[in-house]
């Protein structure tokens, strides 16, 4: 399981190919390696009904808001986690694997964009990263379709593990616009980045 296969390797190779040629459309140029954040917002339907589920999750409170700075073997953990649920997990969309949008769910086999972020928020928790430094993140990518990405925060800046992409990168260095996140003090909250607006958030790449 080295490598992406079949399907997914011309998955993978066409997602970036429309990330290389989309990187005008992207974060804010010179915008500081962490997202400044707002009031309050509304939580994903699909993270509401997710929490209905697994309340343990959504309730999760913490004291300290200041990013860690993270280890050399923590970066180590951050990649190997992106890349093994991207390699392990199948992407399909919502409505093909549960015939209806904004399905959040831990996936098995398959998954959309927001079971594998998902995937290795718990993975990286195993592993003793704070729930309040992995954020589920709403962003829109350049074609105007929504999508979600785990924002983890670091004393080095916010870094995305994305379905799309194997790399780790600085929010900064993505063709993204970062909408809204989970808020770093409690697992069940929302706060804005930048006032985006409302958008679904099922992503496979097209």
């Amino acid at each position: 399981m080295s490598s992406l296969t079949g399907v997914k390797a011309s998955f993978a190779a066409l997602c970036a190919l429309f990330i290389s040629t989309n990187t005008a459309i992207s974060a804010q140029a010179g915008a500081t390696p962490w997202m400044q954040t707002g009031a309050v917002t509304s939580q994903p339907i699909g993270h509401y009904e997710f929490c209905q589920k697994y309340r343990g999750e959504c309730s999760v409170r913490s004291k300290s808001t200041v990013a860690p700075r993270v280890t050399a073997r923590g970066w180590a953990a951050i990649r190997q986690v992106n890349a093994s649920v991207n390699r392990q997990i199948a992407p399909v969309t919502d409505i093909e694997l549960n015939g209806r949008d904004e399905v959040w769910s831990y996936p098995k086999a398959q998954g959309d964009c927001e079971d594998f972020a998902l995937e290795k928020r718990r993975r990286l928790m195993q592993k003793g990263f704070s729930a309040g430094n992995l954020l589920m993140t709403v962003v829109r990518k350049p074609d105007g379709e929504g999508h979600a990405v785990l924002t983890v925060r670091t004393a080095q800046g916010d870094f995305v593990l994305d379905n799309l992409d194997n790399s780790v990168r600085l929010w900064t260095h993505t063709p993204y616009r970062f909408l809204k996140r989970q808020a770093t003090n409690h697992s069940g909250r929302w706060v804005t980045i930048d006032n985006g607006g409302e958008v679904l958030v099922g992503s496979v790449g097209n």
